[in-house]
Order: structure tokens, then sequence, then C-alpha cells
């Protein structure tokens, strides 16, 4: 079961959530059939819209877009603060090692661009916040983006490790942030810590990855567990949602959709999901239009 654990240090001055997102983003390889360069970079990203969710309260719902000029393209995700995520990306065919250690390569295929967050309260307006990407390995990104865009000073430390043939075998990180109250000792300190802890990639290795998580980024600092929430990859796409749209196409698009391929096949982005509409389906549509 993926799950975030969410944690506030005994003297309320620092925050913390880690993450367990394995069978999340396994999901999202064995979905979109992701080679290893595409399954870290997406799994990352789902990764970091969870860590961004988590922050949000009531119903609301966050996208993630990753705009990158390079090899991968985009990368879109949309998650919410109840443990639900979705998320492509668009070549999913990358395949490239360091040679001396297998590690996959992520930063220089995401290239220059644009780390894209847009918040949706249910208010029907939409708050959209843009910070450059500064590395492309998409865990900087987001600690980049919430020093600039939240003024909340975070580390960030996430990762997909892939098996040897190359599917996913763990998943996960953690965020850790100062509070207002902090103090600069506590800060220093803190910051030491992070500094000195083992590379993420290490303690998702570790037998109990999220405890070693904690323990890596608290010490011997006291801390309170305040909630556990359980993490899926799951999607809410529908043939219904489908036939809707369909239905907002024009009656001569249809007819011409009718002609030419005898029907529609339409694949959910997010998911790869397919839905087949059939001559009749379509004929069904467009007597509605026309009625």
């Amino acid at each position: 079961m993926d799950k975030i654990i969410k944690t506030i240090s005994e003297n309320g001055a620092f925050r913390a959530y880690v993450l367990d997102c394995t069978e999340t983003v396994r999901t999202a390889q064995q979905k979109h059939h992701t080679l290893a360069s595409s399954t870290v970079a997406l799994g990352r990203a789902l990764i970091a819209n969870q860590i961004l969710a988590a922050n949000q309260k009531g119903d609301s719902q966050v996208t993630l877009k990753i705009i990158g000029e390079g090899a991968f393209g985009h990368i879109i995700s949309i998650a919410d603060n109840k443990g639900n995520v979705k998320g492509y990306i668009q070549n999913t065919g990358l395949n490239l090692k360091k040679t001396a250690n297998g590690q996959i390569i992520v930063g220089p295929l995401m290239g220059n661009g644009h780390f894209v967050v847009i918040t949706d309260y249910g208010t029907g307006k939409p708050y959209t916040s843009t910070t450059p990407l500064i590395s492309g390995e998409i865990g900087e990104d987001l600690a980049y983006y919430f020093t600039e865009s939240e003024q909340t000073p975070s580390a960030i430390g996430l990762n997909v490790l892939l098996n040897d043939e190359d599917c996913v075998q763990v998943a996960g990180g953690f965020m850790l942030q100062a509070l207002p109250n902090a103090a600069e000792a506590d800060i220093a300190r803190f910051e030491k810590r992070i500094q000195e802890m083992p590379s993420i990639s290490s303690l998702l290795a570790s037998e109990n990855h999220i405890e070693a998580l904690l323990a890596a980024v608290y010490g011997d600092d006291n801390y309170k567990r305040l909630a556990e929430t359980e993490l899926r990859f799951t999607c809410d796409c529908s043939r219904q949602r489908f036939t809707n749209a369909l239905r907002t196409l024009a009656a001569a698009e249809l007819r011409d959709m009718l002609k030419e391929d005898r029907g529609a096949e339409i694949v959910c982005q997010f998911c790869g999901q397919k839905y087949n509409f059939t001559e009749k389906d379509l004929e069904e549509i467009i007597n509605d239009k026309t009625e």
C-alpha cells in the first residue's frame, strides 16, 4: 500500500512528509509502457504532485505541468489531497543510462522549461504559479518552486529505482520545510543534516525506506506523526465523459469521422484506456444533435 506520512517536529518548527509511491509509479509504467528514463521522469513528477496536493485542503485539485524543451516533452499530472494521482509523459520511449553506474538520465532530457502548478479550489478561478526549471531533475525544481512561489524554504528528495529488467522496484521521497517560527540555529542544524544525509537512492533502497527517510530527516530530533494517507494512481476517465466530448463536435465533423473511419477510438492520455465508438454510436450522437 502506497502512503504519505505527515509529521511535525516536537517544537513545531519543521514539518516533513515521507512517501512510498512504489505501486503508484509501477501502475503508471504499466499503463503507459514507458522505458527507463521516461519511467523515472514520469514517476518523479507523480511523486512531486502528490507532495503538492498533500499541502491542500478541502476538494482542491492540483495540476502539475513540467514543460520541458528537451526530448521528454511535457509531463502532465493531476492530483488531489485524497491520495489520487494520474499523469502522462509525452515521450514514453526514452531509455538512456550513464555508462559508469547505470544511473538513469533525466535532467538533460528535460532541458530548459517551466514548472507550472495550477491549483483548482473549486471556485471556478484556478490559481497558476510558474517557476523556471533549474535542473530538470524535478525534485530540485519542486524545492525551487516552494522557495520562490510559496516563500517556504524546502528540501526535497525523490526518486524511482528500477530493477535489472527496468521495472519499478521502489519509488518515493520526502519533503522537509521550515515553518515561520523556526529559529536560525535549528534551521542551520537541519540544513547540515540534509547536506550530510545519505543519497535518496540509498535511502529508498533500504529495507524499510519510510523509516529510513524519517530517521535521515529528523536524526535525534523528536517528531510527531500527524496523519497517514493512502496513495494511488487512478484515472476518472469514462466512456460517458468521452461521449460527452464527441457531442461537442459539429455534426459535419462526426459525419466525416463516420465516413472515413467508420467509428472512433479515443485513448485517454492519462491512463491509456481505449474507448471504441461504433458507427451506430456515432449515428446516435449525430441524430441527437440534429433533432
